[in-house]
């Protein structure tokens, strides 16, 4: 059962917020030269704090700080790392594309190893909590997903001769990290290892097979590594892993149900929570809740990020209620999809919109649980 007090609440969101225009025409300014850093990062600041009260205002019990500090959280992450990138397509840096369809999966270029030098979102989450009373959430990539967008192939291209030894530094890194915000005070951390819902998608299938993996056996890999991290983290840090097909502009990346991963998602993987985009058929049924096992919970990502269109209060309430026939409702909560901003460009909503499905999801939690 979930508690009032502990994440995940009943009423969640899964990070990223849209960037004000006047932050993106600053940060433009900057890149250009035409200002400072000190000013660039007071309207960070300024702009993060009005996010606090949006949160605060729509009646969260969480904050994030929106990513507002960054292009995109993946590249960011893993810049961190080494000289690294995630998100490239054709050569260049990813970026929204046409609303609605499916894009391009972002590929990874690995040209050092990975390594761990210094706190990445530690002053992310001091800036949280030091600046609201919402208990802070920080949100980080998945140990996998560099490996996803690449494989063995993007590994060994460059940096490394060894793949154990790529998986060694993957979880030595992520393992500094975990320890590094556990020791600042940060007790909520969310995973977003989006590979897992994209693994039912014959498309993905097909194309990791075309680069030579073996789907299936990544699934088994990247439980093991997962595990491999989970096991080496706090035990004052609550961990929850984020699913999506793909969230980019309005943009997707895959299609299809979990039934090709729920088992060993469910019950391979040691991660106590789980936020799961179901906001379209693309996701398919609630039928793999079946395989949750009790002592876990679901927050269901019923509400879309990808577009402007109001969901009926009613139509999620019963779509809450199907999601019983499998898994307990004192095991669920709801969410949007996704974050409104993977990368700055943001979804095609307004904030106006953003604010709206934010209080929407509050007032959904409050009518079935009586609570957010």
């Amino acid at each position: 059962m979930l508690s009032q007090s502990t994440p995940p609440f009943r009423a969640e969101h899964i990070g990223s917020l849209l960037r004000p225009k006047k932050l993106l025409d600053l940060r433009a300014r900057f890149s250009r030269g035409e200002t400072s850093r000190g000013a660039l990062t007071a309207a960070e600041d300024q702009a993060i704090k009005d996010a606090f009260a949006l949160q605060e205002r729509v009646g969260l019990k969480l904050a994030t700080d929106g990513e507002f500090r960054r292009r995109s959280y993946h590249s960011f992450f893993y810049r961190q790392l080494g000289d690294i990138s995630i998100d490239t397509i054709g050569g260049e840096e990813a970026t929204g594309g046409q609303s609605g369809k499916r894009g391009t999966q972002p590929v990874a270029r690995i040209n050092s190893r990975v390594q761990w030098t210094k706190p990445i979102n530690v002053p992310d989450f001091e800036f949280i909590r030091a600046n609201t009373k919402l208990v802070p959430k920080i949100t980080i990539p998945g140990p996998c997903a560099l490996h996803f967008r690449g494989g063995d192939a993007a590994v060994l291209a460059r940096a490394y001769e060894d793949i154990d030894q790529f998986w060694d530094d993957i979880a030595e890194a992520f393992g500094k990290e975990l320890k590094a915000l556990a020791d600042a005070g940060c007790s909520y951390l969310q995973i977003d290892e989006t590979a897992f819902a994209k693994f039912g998608d014959p498309e993905v299938q097909a194309s990791l097979k075309a680069r030579g993996d073996d789907w299936s056996a990544l699934i088994d890999k990247y439980v093991a590594v997962t595990n491999r991290v989970l096991k080496a983290a706090p035990a004052t840090m609550r961990i929850g892993m984020h699913l999506c097909r793909g969230n980019r502009g309005g943009q997707w990346h895959a299609e299809g149900s979990y039934d090709t991963v729920a088992e060993r998602l469910f019950n391979a993987l040691n991660i106590p929570f789980y936020f799961l985009e179901y906001d379209s058929p693309r996701a398919g049924t609630f039928t793999p809740l079946r395989l949750v096992p009790r002592h876990k919970s679901v927050v269901l990502g019923l509400v879309s990020t990808k577009t402007s269109m109001m969901e009926s209060k009613d139509e999620l309430k019963k779509r809450v209620e199907d999601a019983t026939r499998y898994l307990d409702l004192n095991c669920l909560a709801v969410s949007p999809q996704c974050g409104f901003a993977s990368v700055d460009s943001g979804n095609p909503i307004t904030p106006e919109v953003q604010e709206e499905k934010l209080r929407l999801v509050v007032e959904l939690a409050r009518d079935i649980w009586g609570e957010a």
